[in-house]
């Protein structure tokens, strides 16, 4: 018995997994490349992923444009035949710049979250790029379907479903989040299934729904396909892998995180996140940080009213300082011991899949 291969368009993956964009520059060309030659689909975040470039500061925007170019060309030489996308959000202030430099570089696909991306079709037009919303919720996607529907005659190549779960910033507010029980990603995933099919019929196409948020292992993927989902999205599992391109002091606290340690925060960008508890968030909790340089990096964020610099505490966190960076991780983060190959974590979730679809 074999997996179901995720088909989005003419993109065919043989294993149904796609990789998590994590930004900043925690899933960079080494890891997007390694996943997508083990068959899944590996995603570049193209967050801030500029950071390494000398003018990073002075001139943020081109700095950024840049490091994306770089990063797609160096996955794509390192995996020349494998599936390779980039993980945009829309609340960047450079969104639109850098959807056309992942145009113009031929790139597979696009995922866009952090609100909804209306005007992403026109920014793709006449190229043979993938375009994929990330959704919280059946009305969410209804509404950028229909939207694009109405306004370019073209529905989602996939829509990605996010639960609660996730790690990142969180599609949904903290009373849904504070909920007991919180929403279930599985029943967002067939709401949103039932949703999608007049469009589908509308177009005699399939919109492959990826549920994401929390998997964790075979079980949880092939409960998803069982339901409907043609894949799945798997974020924090990748981290701890010997090709992510994260520091190995954040693979370590992802390792040595434990349950009551994972926790909502408020993000600059105004929406809730999930992150490892540190010695930055209990700083926080006692007194705002003084922003020292503002990049302009995020439409929502306020510098003259926001608690911290987001990039900065990223950044900070990618490059080993776990204590003072920011640690974003799904809330199954704790049931990590080991740090491993993708190829070795592939092998595990295929097996644990076929043996839970049997």
């Amino acid at each position: 018995m074999k997996l179901p291969s995720l088909k989005i368009g003419n993109l065919i993956a043989d294993i149904p997994i796609i990789q998590g964009g994590m930004g900043i520059g925690i899933s960079r060309a080494k890891l997007a490349s390694a996943v997508a030659n083990e068959g899944g689909i590996g995603i570049i975040s193209g967050v801030q992923i500029g950071f390494n470039e000398p003018d990073f500061e002075t001139n943020n925007k081109a700095a950024n444009i840049r490091g994306l170019q770089k990063e797609i060309r160096k996955a794509r030489k390192l995996s020349p035949k494998g599936i390779i996308g980039v993980n945009l959000l829309t609340a960047m202030n450079n969104y639109k710049e850098m959807i056309l430099t992942a145009v113009k570089e031929k790139i597979d696909l696009i995922i866009c979250g952090a609100g909804l991306p209306v005007d992403l079709p026109e920014l793709v037009e006449n190229s043979a790029s993938k375009i994929i919303p990330i959704v919280s919720s059946s009305k969410a996607a209804t509404i950028i379907t229909k939207l694009w529907d109405r306004r370019y005659n073209r529905i989602p190549d996939a829509l990605i479903v996010e639960g609660p779960k996730a790690g990142g910033h969180l599609g949904f507010s903290l009373k849904e989040l504070n909920k007991k029980p919180i929403p279930n990603l599985a029943d967002i995933v067939k709401e949103v299934l039932s949703a999608i099919k007049p469009f589908e019929k509308k177009y005699n196409k399939k919109i492959p729904v990826i549920a994401a948020g929390g998997i964790f292992d075979g079980y949880d993927i092939a409960k998803h396909i069982k339901i409907g989902a043609s894949g799945v999205q798997m974020a924090t599992r990748f981290v701890t892998t010997y090709e992510c391109d994260a520091h190995d002091n954040y693979k370590k606290a992802y390792i040595n995180a434990s349950k009551d340690q994972i926790q909502i925060i408020k993000s600059p960008v105004g929406m809730p996140g999930r992150a490892i508890r540190n010695k930055l968030i209990e700083t926080l909790e006692k007194t705002n940080k003084k922003i020292s340089k503002c990049y302009n990096c995020l439409k929502p964020c306020d510098p003259s009213t926001t608690p911290y610099c987001i990039s900065e505490a990223l950044i900070k966190a990618l490059k080993g300082d776990t204590d003072n960076g920011l640690i974003f991780a799904g809330s199954n983060v704790y049931k990590l011991n080991k740090i491993i190959s993708v190829k070795e974590l592939i092998n595990e979730l295929v097996n644990e899949t076929l043996i839970a679809l049997t």
